[in-house]
């Protein structure tokens, strides 16, 4: 009997690709649980943000944030394991392979992670940002007027008869009043402003570093009138005419929800008496409510 091991014609694993595959496969793991992570993302933010953020969303946001964090991860073991790679022809061209397929994996989960991102924050018809992302810049607007002594302004702008728009002509030509209407407002505003779609025929506008009350009334003045040029939508000849209020910072408010609030008066008190664009600080204070006489 020969002492001599027989010979296999498969060679053996080295230690170095063992370890290679290992890693190979918790880079797979990641890459698996991102997707998903993704998959849970993208059936919360289905819906269309039309009030107040909701809790869900945020999370769903940060969620996503998470995912991409974890991409980054992969990437950086994926490198890792590309300069492990040993030299056996066979093995390497089996792992070079299976690294691919993980790259465009990976890839494909950045894109999707920045376009839900995209989608959490923007409004789907008009591509303008929505109320979430509105707040967000709102903050950070006020952080910087405190800072350098600026004014700001926050619009509430309504479209009026907007329900016999639709009932007239169909959600069609709806729809296309209201890109029109968020066209005209992007083009009649500065780069660093920001027009926001908050729900169904209400925008919201930010305006930085504006001058005085009078300023602001002719800004918007110039936007009313440049909405309510004739146009034609889907074939139909249209003239959008709108309702404005807004309120200045510091004057009429200094945090978000104060500015909102008093920009939506405004817009209200303006649509009540089919004005011009009116600033919080003109709307009459609310009457008193008279009360009940006491016997005795």
């Amino acid at each position: 009997m020969s002492d001599k091991t027989p010979k296999t014609n498969a060679a053996p694993t080295s230690p170095a690709l063992h370890e290679v595959r290992v890693k190979t496969e918790q880079v797979k793991d990641k890459v698996e649980a991102a997707a998903n992570d993704l998959s849970t993302v993208n059936e919360v933010l289905k819906d269309e943000l039309k009030e107040s953020p909701r809790p869900e969303v945020e999370h769903a946001i940060t969620k996503s944030e998470d995912v991409e964090v974890k991409v980054q991860e992969a990437v950086v073991e994926l490198e890792a394991v590309t300069e492990a790679l040993a030299t056996e022809s066979d093995e390497r061209a089996q792992l070079g392979r299976e690294l691919r397929q993980l790259t465009s994996a990976l890839q494909e989960s950045k894109t999707q992670e920045k376009k839900t991102r995209l989608d959490a924050m923007h409004d789907p018809l008009t591509g303008l940002p929505n109320l979430t992302l509105f707040v967000d810049r709102l903050k950070q607007g006020l952080a910087q007027a405190r800072r350098h002594g600026w004014r700001l302004a926050v619009v509430f702008l309504d479209i009026d008869h907007f329900k016999n728009i639709n009932d007239t002509h169909g959600h069609d030509v709806g729809d296309g009043v209201l890109e029109l209407v968020a066209q005209r407002l992007k083009t009649g505003l500065r780069a660093g402003d920001t027009v926001c779609r908050r729900s169904g025929d209400e925008f919201l506008l930010l305006m930085l570093e504006v001058g005085n009350e009078r300023d602001v009334l002719r800004l918007l003045t110039t936007l009313r009138a440049s909405l309510a040029a004739p146009a034609d939508v889907k074939g139909v000849s249209v003239s959008v005419n709108v309702s404005m209020g807004a309120a200045v910072f510091p004057e009429d408010g200094q945090e978000p929800r104060v500015m909102l609030e008093r920009a939506d008066a405004a817009m209200y008190a303006a649509k009540r008496k089919g004005e011009q664009p009116m600033l919080f600080s003109a709307v009459p204070p609310p009457e008193p409510v008279p009360q009940p006489i006491k016997n005795g």
